[in-house]
């Protein structure tokens, strides 16, 4: 059971990042939502901010090339990107040093008003570019606002990646990330 939610999960964010739907990510994939992530916020990629971000993207990407012991230039089909996200972030110790800072650096990015809290708002932009059905975000947001206060805090967002990325806890907030599983 465990398994099999950990791979729909990461089955999810393998949709996320093939936006061509063509059934393989490469590099420019993900480095496109990064791109998608910058646009919605109005960042520019050269910026501080969004260099932070296209940096961490690149890293995950590396991180995955070597999980599966390929070049940076291969394309990944959804059983490898399986194996490769499990091997590096989930059973590996890649997470907290490659996977958390690219986590940090889009709950940074939704947090336009700098003030440490993310609001429904900046949370719908987020969601839009990882193409999540706009009909999800807002059960999604409710579900990860635990405390019901109507924001989110960055490190709550950090958490819910964590629990979505790596956890099989069937009732965890973080399954909520990207809207109903």
């Amino acid at each position: 059971m465990a398994i099999d939610l950990l791979n729909h999960k990461l089955d999810r964010a393998f949709d996320h990042i093939d936006a061509s739907g063509n059934g393989v990510v490469e590099r420019e994939d993900l480095l496109g939502l990064g791109a998608r992530i910058l646009v919605g916020f109005g960042e520019s990629p050269t910026s501080v901010t969004g260099a932070s971000l296209v940096d961490s993207f690149d890293d995950i990407w590396s991180a995955l090339a070597q999980a599966l012991e390929r070049d940076g230039d291969s394309g990944i089909a959804r059983p490898d990107f399986r194996a490769g996200m499990t091997e590096a972030f989930v059973t590996g110790d890649r997470y907290d040093s490659v996977f958390r800072p690219a986590t940090l650096a889009v709950a940074e990015l939704c947090d336009s008003d700098r003030d440490g809290r993310i609001g429904p708002g900046e949370f719908r932009t987020m969601l839009c570019a990882f193409g999540v059905a706009y009909d999800d975000v807002d059960e999604a947001f409710d579900r990860l606002d635990r405390s019901g206060r109507g924001t989110l805090t960055v490190d709550e967002l950090v958490q819910a990646a964590s629990d979505y990325y790596r956890g099989v806890d069937p009732n965890a907030a973080g399954n909520w990330l990207f809207g109903p599983l």
